[in-house]
């Protein structure tokens, strides 16, 4: 039911789709409480609070995609009074399943104390976790605190890495850095970026 309701989704017959998300989630599928959940929340006009209904007995059952979903109504009072020390809970379950944009909300929970108290070690953790799984934010900042570390070459990699996953800040930013280093230097940098292979985290369903 599950996989009918993706089928139909796909070729925009959302009715179905929802009719099979439904019937899946009714038996207690998890995967299909989440899908009926962004179901809903992607409605015309969107229903936020059916969204969370279904979303917390997915996340409950370890639905990474549901966590993380779950988290972010709670963080923007979408659907359900917003509670970021609940967001911050729900992204860390979401983070530790494999999902990378949880992992890269989590290193800002830390980072600013929203939700967790303030703890830059577990900042930092999370953010180059996330940088490694290929979040092109957390290559971003990551090469940013590279290079305040005096680590040019390092930072560069992850700044040209950013660049090519679509994060438009870190051009500017990459194109100083490769101007400061010797030409060799620029080199093994740019030659560690095409060798760079993102970290394979199995999430689970």
């Amino acid at each position: 039911m599950v996989d009918a309701g993706l089928m139909c989704w796909e070729e925009g017959q959302r009715e179905e789709a929802v009719g099979y998300y439904q019937a899946a989630s009714e038996l207690g599928h998890p995967v299909g409480m989440c899908n009926l959940g962004v179901s809903y929340l992607e409605a015309d006009p969107p229903q936020a609070e059916e969204a969370v209904r279904w979303f917390y007995p997915a996340a409950s059952a370890g639905n990474v995609r549901a966590q993380y979903n779950l988290a972010l109504c709670l963080q923007n009072g979408k659907g359900i009074k917003r509670n970021q020390r609940e967001a911050a809970k729900w992204y860390l379950r979401a983070a530790e399943g494999g999902n990378v944009r949880a992992m890269y909300n989590v290193s800002l929970c830390y980072g600013f104390g929203e939700g967790f108290t303030l703890d830059p070690v577990r900042a930092k953790k999370w953010l180059q976790l996330a940088a490694d799984c290929g979040h092109r934010k957390a290559l971003y900042e990551s090469g940013i605190k590279l290079c305040a570390a005096g680590d040019k070459i390092r930072s560069l990699m992850y700044l040209e890495l950013a660049t090519r996953h679509g994060e438009s800040a870190a051009s500017h930013m990459r194109d100083v850095i490769l101007e400061s280093l010797s030409p060799a230097n620029a080199q093994r940098a740019l030659s560690d970026a095409d060798k760079w292979r993102p970290k394979s985290l199995s999430a689970r369903r």
